[in-house]
């Protein structure tokens, strides 16, 4: 299509330069609706973004939409720290009869703060806490978030280098097929954890992604992850899953670690839990963890009563018999089929793909390849960003509401991309 170059002045003159997303996407986006986002000229992109995977349920999805505008006009509570609320209530039933019961997961729920980070944060101040310990293994490729002692069990160095000072007691393990199957898994870690020599503290937890989705879409087999919740059986460290981007049903199921038939000491949602991209997050912990005193870990906005309203009606909506996860996985073959066929339509490229659900991505030998794709994506009219750690994966996460026919078409855009982009 043809795009006029906007007018961004008083961003480039007012906004920060950490701006990011809108380097890469040069247009003023006015509105969206389910799948689409447009600007202000009228011009139509297909999202496979979905606010980095805050938007499972699409843009102002109209049944969370109509609940969100009935609370807030009968003059709802907007703001209310963590005091008892109707909205509150609410969710925290729904929470427990629609997710927590029906897999046998008495999980207490925390409300940390607004964002990922504050979970993440939240969940490895508790770890440390019931262990009276202080260092936490993570892996490689891992993203935790922004925050210092989540960045301290990230492994990208470009975020890592923008702390300004040292980021300690964690330490990074081999993720899942990082040496490229030549090593058994946990190997080197188990025999750190047994050596009394080894220098590695005991430590208090592990923190993992099932699928590292900053770190380049890689899924850790299910195997390896029933293989990790021993070793942290055994050698007492807490299990802690960061299910804030791949949760919400974005893998298929509601939580991602379930495929691998796992119940996690402490898991971190945030994203799409309340499905319409108010912020939200989560600390879930098993209930002899719960170890707090009153007040001792809090925010001024750990309480979003908004965002109750649409975490309730997300799960009223689409949890309640499973119909979600079938569509998803559905979705998520049509994904993977095309992928094989642009691998296939372009052998001299070198590709190749993988994902579960409807999380996926594209790497090929070239790293730059990827960034020319999405670049030429946007001038075809769809969103697709690039992750990994030298950004040479393209990342494709859609909303799970979208339809075939969407799917098809941002596939197809992609196809175009893919060739037009060598």
């Amino acid at each position: 299509m043809t795009i006029t170059q906007p007018d961004l002045s008083v961003f480039e003159t007012v906004e920060s330069e950490v701006r990011s997303y809108c380097r890469a996407w040069p247009a003023i986006f006015d509105r969206a609706q389910g799948s689409y986002l447009f600007d202000e000229d009228g011009h139509r992109y297909l999202d496979f973004f979905a606010g980095a995977g805050s938007l499972n349920y699409g843009h102002n999805n109209p049944v969370l939409k109509r609940a969100l505008l009935d609370y807030l006009e009968r003059d709802g509570i907007t703001h209310g720290l963590d005091m008892s609320t109707t909205a509150k209530r609410a969710f925290l039933e729904t929470f427990r009869d629609v997710i927590l019961r029906p897999r046998d997961m008495d999980h207490k729920v925390m409300f940390p703060g607004p964002t990922g980070t504050n979970a993440v944060e939240s969940a490895l101040k508790l770890a440390r806490k019931v262990k009276g310990r202080e260092s936490i293994v993570s892996f490689t490729n891992a993203f935790h978030g922004m925050s210092l002692g989540s960045l301290a069990v990230t492994g990208n160095a470009f975020k890592r280098a923008g702390a300004g000072i040292p980021l300690v007691h964690g330490t990074p393990m081999p993720f899942d097929d990082y040496l490229d199957g030549r090593t058994p898994d946990f190997i080197w870690f188990e025999r750190l954890l047994e050596d009394s020599g080894s220098g590695l503290n005991q430590p208090a937890a592990v923190i993992v992604e099932t699928v590292q989705g900053e770190g380049g879409i890689n899924v850790a087999r299910a195997e390896w992850l029933r293989a990790l919740a021993d070793l942290c059986r055994r050698y007492d460290m807490l299990l802690i899953v960061d299910d804030i981007q791949m949760g919400c049903g974005r893998t298929g199921a509601f939580f991602s670690f379930e495929e691998a038939g796992i119940q996690p000491d402490i898991i971190t949602v945030s994203k799409s839990i309340s499905g319409y991209g108010l912020p939200l997050a989560l600390t879930l912990f098993k209930p002899e963890l719960d170890v707090w005193e009153p007040g001792e870990h809090n925010g001024t906005f750990r309480g979003n009563n908004p965002a109750f309203v649409t975490a309730a009606a997300a799960l009223d909506a689409y949890w309640h018999d499973g119909q979600m996860e079938k569509q998803t996985m559905a979705r998520g073959e049509q994904v993977e089929a095309a992928l094989a066929g642009i691998v296939r339509e372009n052998p001299d490229a070198g590709g190749h793909f993988r994902g579960r659900g409807l999380v996926w991505g594209m790497e090929f030998p070239d790293k730059e390849r990827a960034g020319r794709i999405c670049r030429r994506a946007f001038d075809l009219g769809l969103l697709v960003e690039t992750s990994g750690p030298e950004s040479e994966v393209v990342k494709l996460l859609p909303a799970l509401t979208i339809s075939p026919e969407e799917l098809d078409e941002g596939l197809r855009i992609l196809a175009r991309a893919v060739r037009e982009a060598g």
